[in-house]
């Protein structure tokens, strides 16, 4: 599984990320390090990377990764 993690995160930052302009060396390695898997649920874990918002219960999703990165970025500051 930790291979596959570091995989998908790597290709999450590649195609997702940098793509559309998340530069902050902060940010990028939070998206590479943060187990984004363990904030859904199991029978999602291969989806954790994609491109798209994912239900997490309740109703709630959890946005999808350039949502976050761009949220945590603009928010913070960090660039």
């Amino acid at each position: 599984m930790i291979d596959s993690f570091k995989t998908a995160c790597n290709r999450m930052v590649e195609q997702q990320l940098k793509p559309r302009n998340i530069i902050s060396d902060a940010v990028l390695d939070a998206m590479l390090n943060v187990p984004r898997h363990l904030f859904i649920p199991e029978r999602l874990h291969s989806h954790a990377h994609d491109d798209s918002p994912l239900p997490i219960g309740l109703g709630q999703t959890i946005s999808q990764p350039y949502i976050v990165a761009y949220m945590t970025e603009e928010s913070c500051g960090i660039v």
